[in-house]
This record gives structure tokens, sequence and C-alpha cells, in this order.
């Protein structure tokens, strides 16, 4: 009796059986399901964070190529480490969840570490003059020291818990849906944070939500290794068999160049694809959203065909074959359909309905590779499975095989494949690569091909996918020039005719690159030159343009008694810079560009307009973020003037915080000034107050000058001192009148401003002035950085003449402000002239 009562009470007993594979007992069933829950927060999390430092520490390092890939190489590079050394490291007598619960635990303390720590390692950072490979190597310490123990911490997420389940293909296909869920988590968070925490909150915001998701994984995680056993893989008498062994070798080398393609892709893809819709801080957030939406629903997908798979590498190389034609479809999309699809972004006002009009588009040009490499993980885990006992140590070996082909992947394309080769080049390669890999994990399942009937079909499937694959990447078209300079109001463009033939207007591109930082182009149209810069017009020949370009430079040369160094923050066509060029007792000209494509290829179009300035001997380009040059250098100067991009492109909104403000202050000499451009087309009331406040926060008695077209809001120039300004006509008059002035004076003639009083009447109000319009208005700060998110929401609007009309309405005469003999002469800047013709 007592032998026939033991089979019955075992079973029915409340123990806490351990998992054996992808079928574990209902008892460890519950805890692997709620894992895969767990997961899906861990990685809303880590986007949050990622996002927050990347921005935070951008501000640090800089927002060159250079910088951002020694950030995405540092971030990967911990995630890689921390899934190789975690199985390593870390017994398996530990229980999987309570080891997850530290990590958690851990990952959300160096987060709030960095939140406070990165803006004292700024402040130490200042004055540093690191330019060059002391720079980089700065860079990278600072990166490191910085990313490397919170991402080393997330990377050991995965291979601690994946020793809940056994290391075999079926057993390893839970792991793939923890990936796919960590993944589908990863998409949360980058909406939440790019769409809501960022542009309502703040960055800190951001961090202690993300702070408390962690909190809350930890615990319940905790709550599971007290509530469930320990499950263990293998015991200390057993060996652990080398991973690297046969066929297991292929499967690291192929899911590795899996992980490269991937992310050389998305270099490539959100270059592209910000151009075609904008390079706002929202584009980005969409674009990474699609790609990780992608990967999470292939790598779920895919855990479960791998349970049933009877060959996981044969099936990992068709995976592989497929994104050979992925790639090549997403290729001819955002290249060939895309630019030409009838969608004009100015038909709606508001942004959310672009906003899903571009996530549409992103959908349909890039998911389908994303979904196959999502789907490369689990499978390359069950083709792997049988070389393992340790599922540790297999997870964490095949994640971090992916995660160091990801991190030359984006080292690679971003720094070098597409500023050497360009992104159809780099495009073939991708494809290529695909192919090859995919080629080389069919090869041991269709090899021989006379062993068999069956090996010799196989055979020839494998050579036709290669010619396919082959053909596939000669076809990859080039991003066409005109969507390189006219960016989402191509479609727009490409719909004017002549009004006399009827016939479409061809845009004429005379040059088209794509640089290390951004893409370049140069059009001319009725004798009209332009230099577009990602998708946008930056400068161009026309009266407007060179008004405001010139007045740039001229203000402050002319208001600073004796000018001798100047900083130029942004080259665009140079026109700005020239504007210096005349002056005789300025000794030295210092051009920060972030592109270097721009002063070396992109100025000689328009040498004529900005007197050669490349070839005087007085200038020194200095290629690096402005911001950053600033925080680093030593050097302080009489003039700084910055002619950034608009503020809603992604990276722009660091040159109009607060802390830029005051660290330009800091790099003036006594007497010094700075002038700084806004922009009141493609923008909105709320981001020009924005612009002001944060700007008159930093110089109080800041003065406002105005560049309008023909009466209608344009652009205007804010002008800082670090004293209270005083603006003498008789004396301005008398310089500009001087033999050696002669070419200062030309060249304002040339744009509308013939005389002194004419520069003067562009006055259009002061700091002060405003101060009940900026009452309610969000100063931009380095810890937020709104601007560039509350900007992109603005982008899709035009509201100059009613942006410069509300300027206009507390403009003031500042009867302190201006001195002359002329009492004409002041009553016409009292009047407002050119300057305030919108009154």
């Amino acid at each position: 009796m007592a032998q026939g009562r033991t089979p019955k009470a075992t079973p029915s007993r409340p123990t806490r059986p351990r998992p054996t594979d992808s079928h574990p007992p209902d008892a460890s069933a519950a805890p692997l399901w709620l894992s895969v829950v767990l997961f899906a927060g861990s990685g809303c999390a880590a986007l949050i964070y990622e996002l927050v430092w990347f921005q935070l520490l951008q501000l640090v390092v800089g927002s060159t190529a250079i910088s951002l890939g020694i950030l995405l190489a540092t971030f990967m590079g911990g995630l890689g480490l921390g899934s190789l050394l975690q199985p390593r490291v870390v017994s398996d007598r530990h229980h999987p969840f309570r080891v997850y619960g530290v990590l958690e635990l851990g990952i959300g303390l160096m987060a709030i570490l960095i939140l406070f720590g990165v803006p004292l390692i700024g402040s130490l950072y200042t004055g540093a003059g690191d330019h060059g490979l002391t720079g980089l190597v700065l860079r990278a310490v600072i990166a490191g020291l910085c990313l490397l123990p919170p991402t080393i911490l997330m990377g050991a997420a995965l291979p601690a818990v994946a020793r809940w389940v056994k290391a075999t293909p079926r057993g390893v296909s839970w792991v793939g849906l923890l990936y796919g869920s960590n993944t589908a988590g990863a998409v949360l968070g980058c909406v939440l944070a790019g769409f809501y925490l960022l542009r309502v909150y703040d960055m800190a915001t951001a961090t202690y939500v993300a702070v408390a998701i962690n909190a809350v994984i930890s615990l319940i995680s905790f709550h599971l290794a007290a509530r469930t056993a320990r499950h263990v893989v293998a015991s200390d008498s057993t060996p652990v068999p080398r991973l690297c062994e046969g066929h297991a070798c292929l499967v690291y080398f192929v899911i590795a160049v899996s992980g490269m393609c991937a992310l050389g892709a998305e270099v490539i893809w959100t270059r592209i694809l910000s151009l075609l819709l904008g390079p706002t801080v929202y584009t980005f957030t969409i674009i990474l959203a699609v790609f990780l939406f992608g990967l999470g629903v292939g790598s779920c997908v895919a855990s479960v065909l791998a349970r049933r798979s009877t060959n996981p590498q044969r099936d990992l190389g068709i995976c592989q074959i497929a994104l050979a034609a992925a790639i090549a479809w997403s290729a001819f999309v955002v290249c060939c359909s895309l630019p030409y699809w009838p969608i004009v972004v100015s038909i709606s006002s508001s942004p959310w309905i672009s906003f899903q009009v571009d996530l549409v588009r992103c959908l349909w040009a890039i998911l389908p590779a994303p979904l196959l490499w999502g789907a490369s993980v689990p499978l390359a885990l069950a083709a792997a499975a049988p070389r393992a006992r340790d599922s540790g140590r297999l997870v964490g070996a095949i994640y971090a095989a992916n995660t160091v082909g990801a991190i030359v992947g984006a080292l690679l394309f971003s720094l070098v494949v597409v500023q050497w080769l360009g992104t159809q080049t780099a495009q073939r390669i991708l494809v290529g690569l695909s192919g090859l890999v995919g080629l080389m994990a069919l090869a041991p399942w269709a090899w021989p091909p006379w062993k068999s009937r069956a090996h010799g079909a196989r055979a020839v499937a494998v050579v036709a996918a290669a010619l396919v694959a082959f053909q596939l990447a000669a076809n990859v078209p080039a991003v066409p020039g005109a969507l390189i300079a006219h960016g989402r109001r191509l479609p727009l463009r490409l719909s004017l005719r002549d009004p006399q033939t009827r016939a479409p207007l061809t845009p004429n591109v005379l040059y088209a690159g794509e640089g290390l930082n951004a893409s370049v182009a140069v059009t001319e149209e009725q004798s009209v030159r332009v230099f577009h810069v990602s998708g946008k017009n930056e400068a161009s020949t026309s009266p407007n343009d060179m008004r405001l370009q010139r007045m740039l430079g001229h203000l402050p040369a002319l208001m600073h008694p004796n000018p001798r160094s100047v900083l130029v923050v942004g080259f665009g066509a140079g026109v700005t810079a020239g504007s210096f060029v005349p002056y005789p007792g300025i000794q030295r000209i210092v051009i920060c560009e972030i592109e270097p494509l721009i002063p070396q290829v992109v100025s000689k179009y328009f040498a004529a307009v900005n007197n050669d300035v490349l070839h005087d001997p007085r200038v020194e380009v200095v290629y690096d973020d402005a911001r950053h040059y600033i925080l680093t250098t030593r050097e302080k100067f009489d003039i700084i003037t910055s002619d950034p991009i608009h503020p809603w492109v992604k990276g722009a909104a660091a040159l109009y915080t607060r802390e830029y403000f005051e660290l330009v202050r800091r790099h003036l000499n006594p007497g010094g000034v700075v002038t700084q451009w806004v922009p009141l087309y493609e923008t909105g009331v709320t981001t020009v107050r924005d612009e002001m406040a944060t700007f008159f926060d930093a110089f109080p008695q800041g003065t406002i000058w105005a560049n309008t077209d023909g009466g209608r809001g344009y652009d205007v120039v804010l002008l800082g001192t670090d004293g209270p300004p005083a603006f003498n006509v008789d004396r301005l008059r008398e310089r500009l009148e001087r033999p050696d002035h002669a070419a200062v004076a030309r060249s304002l003639q040339a744009v509308g401003l013939g005389s002194a009083l004419d520069l003067m009447a562009t006055y259009a109000g002061r700091g002060t002035d405003l101060a009940p319009w900026l009452a309610g208005a969000q100063i931009n700060r380095d810890c937020s950085l709104r601007l560039q998110y509350e900007a992109g929401m603005e982008s899709y609007t035009q509201n100059a003449t009613e942006i410069l009309g509300v300027i206009a309405a507390y403009r003031r005469f500042p009867q302190d402000l201006f001195a002359s003999s002329d009492s004409l002469g002041l009553g016409s800047i009292r009047g407002g002239g050119s300057g305030a013709s919108s009154d």
C-alpha cells in the first residue's frame, strides 16, 4: 500500500519542481511567464536611460559622429561585456531571480549617480583643451566611466535569468521569448521618453520613472526567488564543454555579422529617413521604435518556431538570405519610392497627424529587415544549444557575439563606410554580407551536393540564392540629390511647374554629398544659390538670407570698438565668417563647424559672396561640436557669433540653453559682443519666446535686430554684451567712411544697408521691453532640452509675420541706447525703419 500511495503523493505535493526545458511544470512555468513581463519592464527602463544618457553625455562630449560613435560603442560594449561576464563570475548556485533582482536594483542606483554625476564631470571638463587624439581619449574615458557600469549590469540580466531553463534547443526558446519581450518593452520606453517624459518634463523625471520601474522589477524578482526553488543547470563535477566547437563557431560568426548589419542598416536608414521626415527628435524616436518593434516581434515568433525546428542552423541561414532581400527592399523604398509619395507636410498644422503618416512610412520601408534580425537571435540560440550545457553561458556568448557585431557595424558604417563610400555602397555591402553568411550557414545542409538527390537540390537552391543576393546588391539605388537638398518638402518642390510651359521644374542640384555628420547639397534656381543641410535650407544668396548672414557679422564687429578675435559657430555658406575678412583690426577668426564637408567642398560654391574666407591666413577651422569646443577651449574672443541650425533639428537645442549662453559669456573678452540667430519661420510663438527668454536670461541687456522680408517676418538677430550696450551712430558713420572700412561699407550696401542709420534701423527692441511677454516662458536648460521637443512640434507651422508682430508690439525706443547728432536719423530709428516695418 505504501508503494502504491507514493506515486500519487509525489505529483500532488505543492512543491516547486525545477524546469526541464521549454515545457516546464506548471509551478515553474508561472515564473517564466512572469519573467517575460519583467523583462518587458527592463527593456522599457533601459531605453528611457539610453535616451536620457545620450542626451546628457552629448552636453559634455559633443554631438559629432565621433562622439556619438564612442557613446554607442561604450553602451553596447557594456551590454556585451555584461552578458559574457555574468555566467563566468556569478555561480549557478545563486537563484536566477535573486541575481536578476540585484542587477535591476544596481541599474537604478547607477542611473541616479549618472544623473547627478555627469554635470559635475562637465564642470571639471571645462577648459580641458582636449582636441585631436587627446580629446578622443578623454571623451572615451568619460563615456566609459558613465556608461560601462550600468550597461554591464543590463547585459548581465538575460544570461542570469536564462539559467532558469536548460541549454536545449527547446529550452532556450524561452530565452528568445525573453529577448523579444525585452525589446517590446524597449519600444514602450522609446515612445514614452521621446513623446512624453522628455517633452513634458525633463531628464530627471524620466530617470526617476525608469528607476521606479527597476525597483518594482527588483522587488518582484526577490519575491519569486523566495517562492521558487533554485534550478541548478550543472553540478560542480560536470564539465562544461566548449561552446565554439564544430558548427557552433559558425553560428557565432553568423549572429555577429547579423548584429553588424543590423546596426549598420539602422545608421544608414536613420540618416536617409531623417531627410525625408525631417531631422527632429520625433523622427529619430519613430525610427528607433519601428526598429525595436521589428526586433521584438521577430524574436517572439522565431522563439516559437525554434522549438519545433529540426535544423535551427538551416533556418538561421534561410533567415540571413531573406535579410539580403529585405535590406534591398528597404534601400529601394527609402530612395526610389517614399521620396515621391504625394505627401505635403504643410497640409496639416497638427504634428500628431504628421507623426502618424511618418510611422506608416517607416513601417512600410524598414520593418521587414528588423523582423528577420530579431528572429536571428533565438534561431542562433537553438542552433548553438546542442554544444552547451550552461544556458547562462550559451545565452551570454550568443548575446555578446551579436553585440560585438553591432558595435563594429555602428562604428564602421557611421564613421567610415558612409563617409568614404556613400549610403548606396554601404547598403550593397549589407546585402552582400547577409547573403554571404546565409550561404555559410546553409553550406553544411547542402554540401556535398553529390551525397544524395536531396543534397543536390539543396545545393542548386543555395547557388540560386547566391545569384539573387548578388543581383540585389548590384541594383541598390543611390539617394537622390534632390532628397538631400529638399528633404520632407521634396514632394511640394516636385509639384511646381513652369508658369509658361507647365513643365515640371526639376531641381538643379549642383552638388550632393554625404559627410561624416550630415548630408549636404547645393542647388541653384533663378540665379539664387542655396546651401542645404539634412534636407533643409541653411543658407542662400537670396537678398533676405544674405542680409541676415552679414548682419550676424557686421552688427557685433561695428558695435565693438576694436575687435581682434572672432569665433564663428557654424560655417554655413561662409558668408558670416567672410563678413569679418574686410575688418583690418581683426587678427584671428576661428570657425567651428561640425561637418567637414561644408567648408572643404560647399564653400567654393559661395566663394564670390564669402570673400573666399577659407584662404584668409587669419582663419582657423575647428571641426567639432561648437558647444564641446567652447566647453574645452581656454581661448577668449572679442566676438562670438552663432548661426546654428534650427532648434527643432535633433541636437541643436544644446546651442540654445541657458548654460551654453553662460559658457559663451565666460569666453568673451571685456567689452565682448555675441550675436545669435533666431528664425521666425518653421516655428511657433512658444518656441521663439522660450529661445529669447533663455538668451536674455544670460544677457539681460540684450537687444533684437530684425531681418524682414518685405515687411513680413523672417528672422531676427539677438545681440548681447558683457555690460550695458550703447550705440553711437556718429561714430559708426565715421567708421564706415574710413578708407580702411570701405570694403565693410560695400558689404553692407550689397544687402540694402547703405548707411549706419540703415543698419541701426533694423533695431526691433530689447529684452527688458519684452519682459511681460517673456514672463511665462520656459528657460531651456541643459537638464531638460525641452526646446527641441517644443520646436519639433511647431516646425510644421509658418507664423513668422505673426511672431514679429508680437515682438514689435512691445518695442519702445530707448533714449539711453542710441546717441546721434542727427535728430532725423534718430527719428528713423525711432520709427522702426526696415527693421520694424511690420508695426
